[in-house]
């Protein structure tokens, strides 16, 4: 069981190493690798910056399907977790950290969930490849993991049923919080960095959402103004990397898959807020 954790682990870092070399690579127009960063770039486009007459595209409404995925996904983790900690009386800081990292991915994605359904109202003519399609369906297993993969082996002996499944004896509704009476000071400072992040990307989403009301075509594009958007031009992109940093700042900074999931998160948005800025 030890073996299947550690190579869950090691494929989760090899993952995220691999796809940030590669967007760091296409970030600079080194010569001889021209075609790389024009079908890096054609994969990862989508919405407005999508020029491609491809017929491997997919409705951009389709991004509902992540965020699917993100909230039945974490919340597997979140709950097997929390009840494995429960169950065998487990309240060290690092489970508990990866509990309360998991609440915070659960609070995110179920937001985004929402936005794809009542915020965001995409122009019917609005695609994105299938490759990043099924792209971001993998980012959505893999991130929620980054934030315990550490206890891999107890996620994995959980979903497959190799633990006793019995609900655990509850003695009184303390038992809920323990997990988050041992967490330091820093997962706080965290939740606080995470938190300010959350709410101006929900901000931020509701203007581009309103823009659409605003417009009489949903193939007119508007330039947004408000919130962080009056300081740069993809402000939802940058509360996304301090939503992530916070989530390091949470850990303590001494999970390297959570260090390298930030990366990802950090090359692949400046790429994009580069793309859009074009």
């Amino acid at each position: 069981m030890e073996e299947v954790g550690l190579g869950i682990v090691s494929f989760i870092r090899a993952a995220w190493i691999l796809a940030t070399l590669s967007i760091a690579v296409a970030c600079f127009p080194l010569p001889g690798i021209g075609w790389f960063r024009t079908a890096l770039l054609g994969i990862i486009k989508r919405g407005k910056i999508l020029q491609s007459k491809s017929k491997l595209t997919v409705p951009q409404r389709f991004f509902l399907h992540f965020y699917v995925v993100g909230v039945l996904w974490t919340t597997i983790l979140l709950v097997s977790l929390w009840s494995y900690a429960m169950r065998k009386h487990v309240y060290n800081v690092w489970l508990s950290q990866a509990v309360f990292l998991l609440l915070l991915m659960e609070v995110h994605v179920m937001r985004r969930f929402y936005e794809s359904i009542y915020v965001f109202n995409y122009s019917p003519s609005a695609r994105m490849h299938i490759l990043g399609y099924l792209l971001g369906i993998l980012y959505y297993v893999l991130a929620p993991l980054s934030l315990c993969c550490n206890f891999a082996p107890q996620v994995f002996d959980f979903v497959s049923g190799r633990v006793g499944m019995s609900s655990p004896k509850f003695d009184n509704i303390w038992m809920f919080v323990t997990v988050f009476l041992r967490l330091p000071w820093y997962a706080w400072i965290g939740a606080a960095i995470f938190l300010w992040g959350w709410v101006h990307q929900l901000r931020c989403h509701q203007i581009l959402g309103s823009l659409r009301d605003k417009t009489k075509k949903l193939e007119e594009y508007v330039i947004p103004y408000g919130d962080w958007f009056e300081y740069v031009s993809s402000p939802h992109y940058t509360a996304e990397i301090v939503i992530y940093g916070g989530l390091v700042v949470a850990s303590g900074g001494s999970d390297l898959s959570l260090w390298l999931l930030f990366a990802f998160v950090v090359a692949n948005l400046v790429l994009a807020a580069m793309e859009t800025q074009k």
